[in-house]
């Protein structure tokens, strides 16, 4: 830890001297490598705004986050996973506002500045920014939603720090326990799996990309007590524990959330011996339920945990009034570790009501208190941990010649929990198929996980009255057809 508190404070210097100052905007698209811990840490103690982006993201989602963001300086991986950051530097030319381009590893492009250069020895002492205030902004993290645009969520010290205490007050955390950490950084569970390790003295094992083998490898080397994941990552480590005959009895917890999960894989992780639980909460406010290890069974398997302590929810119905406990309700929510509010204004006005937050997602509370999310009113798809939105689907989509009108919507997935299904009409005397759609949203800059995964071209999309498409009946049918009882 030591070793990355001074190459920390040389990278902060060199920053500084590049012009970040406090209230700065440093952008890092990074994997889950030293160099990116380093960024977090250096870009803090500069007093800046850490802004991570989520490392699979492209070209199109990139430009636009840095643009709204006006993020200074820019730090990118030089080659991961068989992509060169040539090409979205280029795309970035025209941000006046972007002053420093810095390349981790590889060759730097004409007009970027190495990593390396920035962590060099350094003769001159450096002095860490000491915030005026808790409630200074020290964190910027896009997420999608139900706009086309991913909106800019915006925390402060004090709700990070919040964030922190309430789950060591919840599930506390043994000094001596090593975890394994795999959520990419541009997420906020990601960001905030950063600075839990930064304030711990145990020991954390990062992956940088996630693969199932290589995971059950590094649990069962380093005695991995605890991890945390999407459903996919635990399945997956339970699948190749089952196919390798692996000993997984060091794990004795997992957090799993971010997308629908299965009871059934509660109950698997239980039968190796693993208390696996449920916890609920967004990159707006972090954790808002959790369960804990200690929780029976069914309550691990059915609910999302309790509320996190300070962490307060209102449930209502269509017309704004609470509902009954036991009863579904829209879920709100207000805590210290809620965020500041959107970068876009006119976003703080709608999803705010007298200061409590409107998550969009249904809910209910049990007798017991336990949470349960049973719907969500956002018109999102959630791939693998993933949020994609259904707008900015559909609106890459139209750009396309032969599509005349599109409806994005999820169908159930066993792997990912859901993947992106689109339901088109054509122009008339066109045709597309899934390779052409790839093609198209490859050559827009899309990230990979937005692309349709199925397509499903109709005489015409199911509207109501006023016109709006009707994406429950198309929902509706996808799950039926998966049950057996309809076909779309």
């Amino acid at each position: 830890m030591g070793e990355l508190w001074d190459e920390s404070l040389r990278v902060a210097a060199s920053m500084r001297e590049l012009g970040v100052e406090p209230g700065t905007v440093v952008a890092a698209q990074l994997p889950n490598w030293r160099e990116c811990l380093i960024t977090h840490s250096a870009a803090w103690l500069c007093g800046a705004v850490l802004l991570p982006i989520i490392p699979i993201y492209g070209t199109h989602e990139v430009a636009y986050i840095l643009r709204q963001s006006r993020a200074k300086l820019f730090v990118a991986e030089g080659r991961w996973r068989g992509r060169g950051v040539t090409g979205r530097f280029d795309t970035l030319d025209e941000l006046e506002h972007l002053k420093h381009r810095v390349v981790v590893g590889g060759t730097p492009v004409p007009g970027s500045v190495a990593y390396a250069d920035l962590a060099a020895p350094r003769t001159e002492s450096f002095e860490p920014h000491a915030p005026g205030s808790e409630d200074e902004r020290c964190l910027l993290v896009y997420t999608s939603g139900t706009t086309a645009a991913p909106k800019g969520v915006q925390h402060t010290h004090a709700t990070l720090l919040r964030e922190l205490q309430s789950a060591q007050e919840r599930r506390g955390a043994r000094p001596d326990a090593a975890s394994l950490a795999a959520f990419p950084s541009g997420h906020i569970a990601g960001a905030m799996g950063i600075l839990r390790m930064l304030t711990r003295t145990s020991l954390t094992v990062v992956m940088d990309k996630w693969d199932p083998v290589e995971a059950v490898r590094l649990i069962a080397t380093h005695q991995i007590h605890s991890s945390a994941g999407a459903p996919i990552y635990l399945n997956g480590i339970l699948d190749v524990a089952d196919d390798r005959g692996v000993d997984l009895s060091c794990l004795e917890e997992y957090t799993t959330g971010a997308a629908n999960v299965s009871p059934e894989l509660i109950r698997r992780a239980d039968r190796w011996g693993i208390a696996a639980f449920r916890c609920y909460g967004s990159t707006e406010h972090p954790t808002i339920s959790s369960g804990v290890p200690e929780d029976p069974l069914d309550k691990r398997a059915l609910t999302d945990g309790r509320l996190m302590p300070g962490t307060e929810i209102r449930l209502i119905d269509d017309d704004g009034r609470d509902v009954a406990r036991g009863f579904d309700g829209e879920i709100l929510t207000r805590g210290p570790e809620l965020f500041i509010g959107y970068t876009d204004s006119e976003l703080n006005r709608t999803s705010f009501v007298d200061g409590w937050f409107r998550t969009g997602d249904i809910g209910r509370l049990d007798a017991d208190g336990y949470l349960c999310i049973t719907d969500r009113k956002k018109d999102i798809i959630v791939r693998g941990g993933e949020n994609i939105s259904s707008k900015e689907v559909e609106d890459a989509l139209l750009e396309h010649p032969a599509v005349a009108q599109v409806a994005a919507v999820a169908t159930p997935d066993e792997r990912y929990g859901e993947r992106v299904c689109v339901f088109v009409v054509l122009r008339a005397g066109s045709d597309i198929n899934l390779s052409e759609i790839r093609a198209h949203f490859e050559a827009q800059g899309m990230a990979r996980q937005k692309t349709p995964e199925r397509l499903e071209v109709v005489d015409e999309l199911p509207r109501n009255p006023s016109g709006k498409v009707q994406k429950q009946v198309l929902r509706s049918a996808l799950q039926a057809e998966r049950t057996g009882r309809a076909s779309v």
